[in-house]
């Protein structure tokens, strides 16, 4: 049995259906009872839990082989991460009790980058798990995505109605990691499915480094219009954050800032980062279907 937080998200739908297609069982754990129906009605059994709640998670990760966390994002994060830091406690409190067999979790590229910023959510993740495979001797697997091409959503429409895209990722000729979450869902299933021994990084990226100018051309050629990239200024973010609701916009500006200064980065060797199967195009096609 594979306990799968997540499951509702593209990256854990995308693992659960890849276990399901090879005949695997699957305990779907849901926050939202009303979202427990989809996956039952494919044969999933399902529990009932919060990502904050240590008693519903036990629960709900007892009796599994394999378990898959994915912590929940957190964009506007208080000084400290300690929304991050309850959950962290919570999952790894579950896990000690629970003591399934082997843990997958999602983190991030960069996870090892000692500047703080946005998903340094990840990297405290990360420590705790470590530390708990150590102490409990349980495997463990950080799955480290690149940057993923759904985060071209938020472009579809200026790239649709005003042939702009606007870029916080700079210069526009820099090739950056980028991953397809349906690529990091089927990996992360057949992660589940292998027996190593202790913790293990795994760096997942497509088949293809993408830069912001290529993001713009495939929108060109979806859309058959001239589509261009445009960066926005850096000393613009704060501001701009601020007026989209964000308290504190400086763990995402230093986000930004590592990719673009390159110190969020995959930790191993290119030639050993698994790449991925997915291209830009077929998920901005589908980016685009959805937004109708």
């Amino acid at each position: 049995m594979y306990a799968i937080t997540g499951i509702s998200g593209k990256v854990g739908g995308a693992l659960a259906r890849s276990l399901l297609l090879n005949n695997l069982p699957v305990r779907a754990v849901v926050r939202d009872a009303g979202k427990a129906h989809h996956w039952t009605s494919q044969g999933c059994e399902s529990a009932l839990a919060d990502m904050e709640d240590v008693a519903a998670l036990t629960a709900a990760f007892k009796g599994a082989a394999g378990v898959f966390i994915l912590p929940p994002s957190n964009f506007d994060p208080s000084p400290g991460f300690p929304e991050a830091r309850v959950v962290i406690d919570a999952v790894t409190a579950a896990l000690e009790a629970a003591r399934p067999r082997k843990v997958v979790c999602l983190s991030t590229i960069g996870a090892q980058a000692s500047q703080s910023n946005l998903l340094t959510q990840r990297s405290l993740m990360e420590q705790a798990l470590r530390q708990l495979s150590d102490k409990c001797s349980m495997s463990v697997t950080f799955l480290r995505p690149a940057w993923f091409m759904e985060n071209s959503a938020w472009d579809v429409a200026s790239a649709r109605d005003e042939g702009i895209v606007q870029s916080f990722l700079q210069p526009l000729d820099k090739p950056i990691p980028m991953v397809a979450t349906a690529d990091v869902g089927r990996v992360a299933a057949e992660l589940l499915q292998q027996d190593w021994i202790g913790t293990r990084a795994v760096e997942l990226e497509g088949p293809h480094r993408v830069r912001p100018d290529d993001i713009a051309a495939a929108f060109a050629k979806i859309f058959g219009r001239s589509v261009r990239a445009k960066a926005v200024p850096r000393d613009t973010w704060g501001a701009l954050f601020k007026a989209q609701g964000m308290n504190d916009p400086m763990p995402r500006i230093q986000m930004l800032d590592g990719f673009n200064e390159g110190w969020i980065e995959f930790e191993g060797a290119e030639d050993s980062v698994v790449k991925g199967e997915v291209n830009l195009e077929t998920v901005l096609r589908e980016l685009v279907r959805a937004a109708g």
